[in-house]
This record gives C-alpha cells, structure tokens and sequence, in this order.
C-alpha cells in the first residue's frame, strides 16, 4: 500500500473511532436530530468543520494544498441534497455513520449502504439523462465563498466560528 493509503486508512480509523466515542451512529441521536431535539450530531459536524476550515485554510495558505471547488449546479443540490436528506431520515444514518454502525455490529445498517450503492449504480446508469435535465439547469461553475464575497479566507473562518461558538453555549444551556 502507498503512503497515502495507509493515512487513507488511519484517518478512516480514527473517524470512525470519533463517530463512535461522539455516539453519533445510535439511532436516538439520530431521530433526535431528524426532530431538533437533540444536537449532538450538529454539534459533531460543526466542531470538524470548524476544525477542518481552520486546517485547510493554513494549509492553503502554506502551498501545502490546493483547492479545486465542485461546480455550483442547482440541479445537481437540490436533488443531490433531497436524496441525501430522504435517506437519511428512512434509514437514520448517513454515509459515515451507516459504516460506523456497521462496524458496531448493526447489521440494519446493510441496507443502508447496499441502498447507497445500488443508487450510485443507478445514477451512473441514468447519467446521460441527468446530464440532458437536471444537471443542465443553472451552474454557476467552480466558485467558492471566499471568491464570491471576495473577502480573505480567514475572515470566513472567523465568522463561522463567531456564530458556532454561541451556538454551541446556547445549546448546551437548552440542553440539546
């Protein structure tokens, strides 16, 4: 194996180890979040987005990295979004967590990711005609936030973190 997929390897590891120790692959946590009741998986995701923007912002900044945004396709996020979402409530899992659950011994969580790959499947059969229909509404191209507001990437990077932190406090004094 290169090195780059034994780090591949590593960070799935350690990812799904924070998926689990962050109980964000049970069910109740799940459903909880589906009805707004419980944050703990929001409070999971925005703390690795937080973390990764503040990473990949200096690593950017260094030339480590580059950036390569996906195209701003409208079709493309409504539907996308909507069959995520639609999956996520029915099954109670999402990607990361069906694997993770998985990996936990609940075997249900098959059916989530056989769905997902029977649907990866489906859609590489029917690309041609999402490419005729919904992916040829509007795309505004490879544009990113820092690009649109034309603002420094750092400034985004302070205001996310300014709206999460109270957040976050706010959460946990509602005890969400």
């Amino acid at each position: 194996m290169s090195t780059e997929q034994w780090l591949g390897l590593w960070t799935g590891i350690a990812f799904g180890f924070f998926l689990q120790k962050g109980r964000v692959l049970r069910f109740d946590k799940q459903v909880g979040a589906m009805l707004l009741k419980d944050m703990t998986i929001l409070k999971f995701m925005l703390s690795a987005i937080l973390v990764g923007m503040v990473g990949i912002t200096l690593l950017h900044g260094m030339g480590v990295i580059t950036l390569s945004h996906k195209p701003m396709n409208v079709g493309a996020i409504v539907v996308g979004g909507g069959l995520f979402g639609a999956g996520w409530a029915i099954m109670g899992f999402c990607p990361g967590t069906s694997v993770g659950a998985l990996g936990e011994g609940r075997w249900h969580a098959l059916f989530a990711i056989v769905g997902m790959i029977l649907g990866a499947a489906l859609y590489a059969e029917l690309y041609p005609f999402f490419k005729a229909t919904v992916l040829s509404w509007r795309d505004y191209g490879k544009i990113g936030l820092v690009e649109t507001l034309g603002v420094s990437p750092w400034v985004l990077v302070a205001g996310f973190w300014a709206i999460c932190l109270p957040l976050f406090a706010w959460f946990e004094k509602k005890g969400l």
